[in-house]
C-alpha cells in the first residue's frame, strides 16, 4: 500500500490576500451603531493561504510566522465561517483546515476577514454545498463587513456596512507597493470610538489608476490610529521619505500603512531600506490590484 499523503488535496486550497483600503470615508451610522463606510478596496499579492481536507469533525491548525499571535480558539473567523456554511446548508461541520499565517493580526488589512472568505470558498467546495451567490454574501456579512469584498476579491468600492460592492471596471492595473506595519495590534472599536461622530463623503472618483484614485481621498481613520498608536505616524514618516513615493497611507483602522511606487524596484528597493532602518518592523514590497482575492 503506497504512503498516506500528509498534505491536502492541491485543489482544495485558497489564497487569502492582504486588502488594502486605498481610501476610507465613514459616512454615517445605522440604527443599531453599525458605521457605513465608503472605501476603495484593491488586494495585494500576498496573504496567507488556507486548505482544506475531508476529516470527521472540524478543526484548525495554524503555522507561519504569526500563528502564535493569532490563537485557535472557536472565535477564530475560519472557523465561524465554516460552522455557519455547515448550519445554513445542513451538512456536518467536518474538515480539517489548516491556516498558514502570513500577515500581521489586527492590523488593518483584512487578514482575518480574508481567511474567513477563504474558509467559505474552500468548504463549498469539500462539501459540494448548495448554496447561491447571494446566500453566501450574506453569510460572508454576518461574519463582518470585510468578508464579504474579501469573498468577491476584486477591486471594489465598498459602501453601506459592507454589503454594496461595486466592481471597478475596467480593472486598473497593478501598483507595485510596499506595506509596512510596526508591531502594534490596533483595536478597530478603539479607533472608532476615538473618531466620535466626525463622518465625511469622498470627492468625486475621477477614475485613472490605483494611485491617482486613492490620491483624492484619505482615510478618516487614520488621525484617530495615530492618536492611540503614535508609531503609525513613524511608519508614514519612514514611507514619504523614499524615493519615487506617490502615495503613503494607513490602511483600514492601522496599523499596517502602504506605500504606492511607480515601478516595481522601486518598490523593493524601498522596502529593502525600510527593513535595514527599522528591523523591528513588518515590511513587504508587493503588487495591488488586479483580481487576486479571488484566485484559490
Amino acid at each position: 500500500m503506497p504512503p498516506r499523503n500528509p498534505l491536502p488535496d492541491p485543489a482544495l486550497q485558497a489564497f487569502a490576500p492582504a486588502k488594502i483600503n486605498l481610501w476610507l470615508h465613514v459616512t454615517g451610522r445605522r440604527r443599531g451603531g453599525y458605521r457605513e463606510l465608503d472605501s476603495l478596496v484593491a488586494f495585494a499579492d500576498i496573504g496567507d493561504r488556507l486548505s482544506a481536507a475531508p476529516a470527521g469533525d472540524l478543526s484548525l491548525s495554524v503555522s507561519g510566522p504569526f500563528a502564535a499571535a493569532l490563537g485557535r480558539g472557536t472565535n477564530n473567523l475560519v472557523l465561524q465561517a465554516a460552522r455557519a456554511l455547515a448550519e445554513h446548508c445542513g451538512v456536518p461541520a467536518a474538515a480539517a483546515l489548516h491556516l498558514e499565517k502570513n500577515l500581521p493580526v489586527a492590523s488593518g488589512i483584512g487578514g482575518g476577514s480574508a481567511d474567513a472568505a477563504a474558509a467559505l470558498r474552500l468548504c463549498v467546495r469539500l462539501w459540494q454545498a448548495d448554496i447561491g451567490g447571494s446566500d453566501l454574501m450574506r453569510l460572508a456579512l454576518d461574519l463582518g463587513a470585510d468578508v464579504p469584498v474579501c469573498l468577491a476579491g476584486t477591486t471594489a468600492r465598498m459602501t453601506g456596512i459592507g454589503e454594496t460592492l461595486t466592481p471597478v471596471d475596467p480593472s486598473p492595473p497593478p501598483v507595485p507597493a510596499v506595506l509596512v506595519n510596526p508591531g502594534s495590534p490596533v483595536s478597530t472599536g478603539q479607533v472608532f470610538d476615538a473618531l466620535g461622530g466626525r463622518f465625511s463623503l469622498p470627492a468625486e472618483d475621477r477614475g485613472g489608476d490605483l494611485a491617482a484614485r486613492a490620491a483624492s481621498n484619505r482615510n478618516d481613520l487614520e488621525t484617530p490610529a495615530i492618536g492611540l498608536v503614535p508609531e503609525i505616524a513613524e511608519v508614514l514618516a519612514a514611507l514619504r521619505a523614499l524615493p519615487e513615493i506617490r502615495l503613503a497611507r494607513m490602511s483600514g483602522s492601522g496599523a499596517t500603512c502602504f506605500g504606492l511606487f511607480e515601478r516595481d524596484d522601486a518598490a523593493s528597493e524601498g522596502a529593502r531600506a525600510v527593513a535595514a532602518a527599522h528591523p523591528s518592523w513588518w515590511v513587504a514590497a508587493c503588487s495591488i490590484g488586479g483580481r487576486i482575492g479571488a484566485a484559490a
